[in-house]
């Protein structure tokens, strides 16, 4: 291990990292998976509850995907992508059309969820070119919102942690407050909301619809904001406003899709269907690079004409529609159709819900558990009554985390926020040991202080 921690860090820049951290916390280097455990070189195990960064959906080399992947590359591993197609990504096609919110009916092909983002907003920009409203070049998005690191994903970014040093590169958006259900200045619930949140929302775009191309919105959940439920009213009540003012719908699905959430997408939560759509990480149950960009027949049919009015999309990646990555993509919907993923989710929610609460419960710094699915949160607070913020220089989700680790649990945080996003597969005794580790993690890091 020692040796190759050497080697890594002698050549290798990890992401979101401040380097400097790993001279005393060096990386842990993996071995092998199998379900929700990886196991490094000295043979010592951890569960994963984060997924692997979200993607990870039906455990670490699972059986079915790896014999998926084993048969496409015995047949074809990519080709070209303009002018030439391949069984797999046809039927990743025909399958995913079957599952997404109605209306969404074209792909476009992406190598990741930024890439993805960067599709779609180019996409919605040029419709608006093209169909005659030229004023339409501006984008909507949310405080505390997250779509992506490259700069049109950034742009529409609002965590400054991520986008605040390059500014001065990025898109001129328009942000609007997101709702926040824990700290709700108009003193209502996640459960019972009446939607006073979007008042903010309906008010910038009644002033400035005609300079507005599309509003991107990460559906149920600001993940990176620190996984921020909000209720479906405000999906309901953007759909109705984008329809009002001709403006483009952008669900960004990447984190928060294929049964996350407890339903295939976000959106079904508010019954609604967005114009254009981007999914990623679970796609392909952590295995490999994909992202797919839905959009309506509306947004297709505008750059559908002769190539001499360079009405095209002139959008490329090199591994678009990989066959690799599609044979995965098929075989992950088809373990949601055989197994019953999403029933089986709804139970294993219940679980999750019952089995941390109990145990969080008279823990004095948990502000608030939230959960919506598979996905819970414990935010972590100075003072319960005031909703007080730690200071993010304490590093306290951080400290919580290397804990954690040593204890045989990979919980990575995001600021004072511990959360829970582990592989669908999970059983009931490792559900009972990630929760009783975070537990011991949290309060010897205060019995600390």
């Amino acid at each position: 291990m020692k040796e190759l921690q050497e080697k890594d860090l002698k050549y290798i820049w990890h992401p979101c990292s401040q380097m400097k951290d790993y001279e005393n916390f060096p990386p842990i280097v993996i071995k092998k998976g199998e379900g929700v455990f990886l196991e490094d070189m000295n043979g010592k195990k951890y569960l994963d509850a984060v997924s692997s960064w979200w993607v990870n959906l039906f455990g670490h080399s699972n059986k079915r995907i790896n014999d998926a992947i084993y048969r496409q590359a015995n047949k074809l591993e990519h080709v070209i992508f303009a002018n030439f197609s391949h069984e797999a990504g046809i039927e990743l096609a025909e399958r995913i059309i079957k599952v997404v919110p109605k209306g969404l009916s074209k792909i476009f092909f992406g190598d990741n969820g930024s890439s993805a983002i960067e599709i779609a907003l180019k996409l919605s920009f040029q419709y608006h070119q093209q169909v005659g409203k030229k004023k339409k070049r501006k984008f909507v998005a949310l405080t505390d919102a997250y779509h992506g690191e490259t700069l049109g994903a950034l742009s529409v970014g609002g965590v400054d942690l991520y986008n605040q040093i390059y500014k001065p590169l990025l898109l001129d958006v328009i942000r609007v407050d997101g709702p926040d259900c824990f700290r709700c200045k108009y003193n209502q619930n996640r459960e019972n909301c009446s939607g006073e949140c979007f008042e903010s929302m309906e008010k910038v775009v009644k002033e400035k619809h005609e300079e507005i191309t599309a509003i991107i919105i990460e559906p149920m959940i600001q993940c990176a904001a620190g996984m921020k439920i909000y209720s479906p009213q405000y999906l309901k009540k953007l759909r109705v406003l984008c329809d009002k003012y001709d403006i483009n719908f952008i669900a960004d699905e990447v984190a928060v899709g294929f049964g996350r959430t407890g339903k295939m997408f976000g959106c079904n939560h508010a019954e609604v269907s967005p114009d254009i759509m981007c999914t990623s990480k679970g796609l392909t149950a952590g295995y490999m690079p994909l992202s797919l960009c839905l959009m309506t027949d509306r947004i297709y049919d505008a750059f559908y004409d002769d190539y001499n009015t360079m009405k095209a999309f002139l959008h490329s990646h090199s591994y678009s529609g990989n066959a690799l990555g599609c044979a995965v993509a098929v075989e992950t919907l088809k373990i949601f159709e055989e197994e019953d993923i999403l029933q089986k989710n709804l139970e294993k929610s219940k679980l999750l819900k019952e089995k941390i609460e109990n145990a969080i419960k008279d823990i004095p710094y948990v502000g608030e558990y939230r959960q919506i699915g598979m996905v819970g949160a414990i935010e972590l607070v100075k003072d319960k009554e005031t909703k007080e913020a730690f200071d993010w220089k304490e590093r306290v989700g951080y400290q919580i985390y290397k804990i954690a680790l040593e204890k045989g649990v990979l919980l990575r945080p995001l600021g004072n926020i511990v959360y829970f996003m582990p592989p669908y597969v999970i059983k009931e005794e490792e559900m009972e040991r990630m929760v009783n580790i975070a537990k011991e993690s949290i309060l010897e890091y205060f019995s600390r202080k």
